[in-house]
């Protein structure tokens, strides 16, 4: 599957195709093993194979980056074998970095054609950390989008950013820069309590939606970061367990597969704290994910 324009997805609706159908829906998954090594080829296989064995049968990820620990070189290859597409993260912090990072995607397209490639995320939550001018970053989205399209790839190119960085009027040039806008909400991090949980992340993404629609009207927000951690301290009323996080994946994660391309945090985090994966050591899910 492809991804669908707003036209191509309308079109699909009217068909009868379900939402559930028509949105991606994955998990972030870093590049890194629980122990700090790299992911070699046969490692993201198997994580793109228990993807896929999970219930409801996850095909779509997001990775962060292009270079570090040669992601696309070993991750495309994976894909391929496994069916599984690829929200590509191009890592914007320093310049060289930068470079390596578009060198990585290009070799990848030229070496594997762009049918893997879900979208293409330039940068992940810089304006939030404040680490680059959103001029900055416009321009970086479209050079990268210049680059994929002169090898024949038309898939769409944004960023990925906190909801709080949406909202920010100072940051409306990334929003005219990006084909789509991904944003990034914790309710655990707004010190929500659980029942609270599911309120406050729509109402970041009604916010976000309402701020991105009045710079760039159409343009998509992705839910491309949220979960609640099984472990880890309080945050406020956050409280992490793994009843809070099945709480919050039944409240949220089963709506928002039906509402938008929704990319889940995370797939394996347990050595983290607080940790907010979903498959512990054996690969095995630590709450139910059936929806």
């Amino acid at each position: 599957m492809k991804f669908l324009s707003l036209t191509t997805f309308i079109t699909a609706a009217l068909s009868g195709i379900s939402g559930a159908e028509a949105y991606w829906k994955g998990f972030n998954v870093g590049a890194n093993n629980p122990d700090g090594s790299c992911k070699t080829q046969a490692d993201w296989q198997t994580v793109f194979n228990t993807l896929k064995g999970l219930p409801g049968y996850f095909t779509s990820v997001r990775l962060y980056a292009s270079s570090d620990c040669n992601t696309l070189e070993y991750a495309v290859p994976a894909a391929l074998a496994t069916g599984i597409q690829i929200l590509v993260g191009v890592w914007t912090e320093d310049d060289t970095h930068f470079n390596n990072e578009k060198q990585a995607l290009l070799t990848a397209i030229q070496q594997h054609g762009s049918d893997w490639i879900i979208a293409v995320s330039v940068g992940s939550e810089d304006l939030y950390r404040g680490d680059t001018s959103p001029a900055k970053l416009a321009s970086q989205i479209n050079d990268v989008r210049g680059m994929i399209r002169s090898v024949g790839a038309n898939q769409e190119v944004g960023h990925v950013d906190t909801w709080t960085a949406w909202v920010n009027s100072t940051n409306n040039a990334v929003i005219t820069a990006s084909d789509f806008v991904g944003m990034d909400g914790y309710p655990y991090f707004q010190g929500a309590a659980i029942q609270d949980g599911a309120n406050v992340f729509w109402q970041s993404v009604q916010a976000t939606r309402d701020a991105v629609n009045s710079v760039k009207p159409g343009t998509w927000v992705w839910i491309t970061e949220t979960g609640w951690p099984v472990s880890g301290a309080n945050d406020g009323s956050g409280v992490p367990s793994v009843s809070n996080a099945q709480a919050y994946w039944t409240n949220v994660a089963c709506a928002a597969f039906e509402q938008a391309h929704t990319f889940w945090y995370a797939y394996q985090d347990y050595t983290a704290s607080p940790s907010f994966g979903v498959v512990d050591a054996n690969r095995n899910p630590i709450y139910n994910l059936a929806c």
